[in-house]
């Protein structure tokens, strides 16, 4: 298993580096631990768990952890986000005024990959430059402006003047950064998300930190652009949100 994620889901987790790693499911109180990852972070944390290396990881409210304890020491993580088990779990996240706010794969690269621009313009983005796509809706996963998340670069594929796709990384922790990507309809199906991927993972790299990259289990396309920039699957993530009227 990479290190430098080991190390970050023991602080996400509130855990030991060897607890990732080892076979068993671990339970844990949750507190906030500097280093941890804080794209979107809440004031609180009901529960979120993480499934990697075949086991799972809880940590959260003490009473709820406790839950998942009795229910779910011995179950493993290849099918525990089967929808009959999501469903048990929602039901019993209500009793506190919680629910599933996400279930979602992530992925990890620890090389650099050699890119082919295929003659498009390149142009980057950095610290203030991004401030200029803050209300423009096109590049909302690129950079989603997070206080807690800052987004720290980005780069664009160029086509006579026109940005047919823009990649983003945030600052999540001091060890990983999380890469977002947009393609505007015109870029579409030529390829523009793996190569924006692609050469933001190197910059990301070559920085000596962790490119990780996150979607939905039923984004395919998305999950395809990560898969040919190289990247692995590597932990899945469930997080709780307060239940709103």
């Amino acid at each position: 298993m990479n290190d430098i994620l080991c190390r970050q889901l023991a602080i996400d987790y509130c855990c030991n580096p060897e607890d990732v790693i080892d076979e068993k499911n671990h339970f844990t109180e949750h507190r906030f631990i500097d280093g941890r990852r804080r794209y979107h972070e809440k004031e609180d944390c009901y529960l979120k768990l993480v499934l990697v290396n075949g086991k799972i990881l809880f940590t959260g409210r003490k009473d709820i952890v406790e839950w998942c304890r009795e229910n779910y020491s011995e179950k493993g993580s290849e099918w525990f986000l089967e929808v009959k088990n999501m469903r048990k779990l929602n039901e019993r996240f209500a009793q506190d005024g919680y629910q599933i706010g996400m279930a979602h794969p992530f992925y990890i690269s620890e090389t650099v990959s050699e890119v082919d621009t295929k003659g498009y313009d390149i142009k980057w983005y950095r610290g203030k430059e991004i401030e200029q796509f803050r209300d423009d809706g096109r590049f909302y996963e690129a950079f989603t402006f997070c206080e807690t998340a800052p987004d720290i670069i980005g780069v664009a594929a160029i086509k006579d003047g026109v940005i047919l796709g823009m990649a983003g990384a945030s600052l999540d922790s001091p060890l990983m950064w999380q890469i977002g990507i947009n393609v505007e309809p015109a870029g579409r199906r030529l390829g523009i998300g793996k190569i924006l991927v692609s050469l933001l993972k190197n910059d990301i790299l070559e920085s000596g930190h962790l490119p990780y990259y996150g979607t939905s289990m039923g984004h395919i396309a998305s999950q395809k652009v990560a898969l040919g920039a190289g990247f692995i699957p590597a932990w899945a993530e469930l997080v709780t949100d307060k239940i709103t009227n």
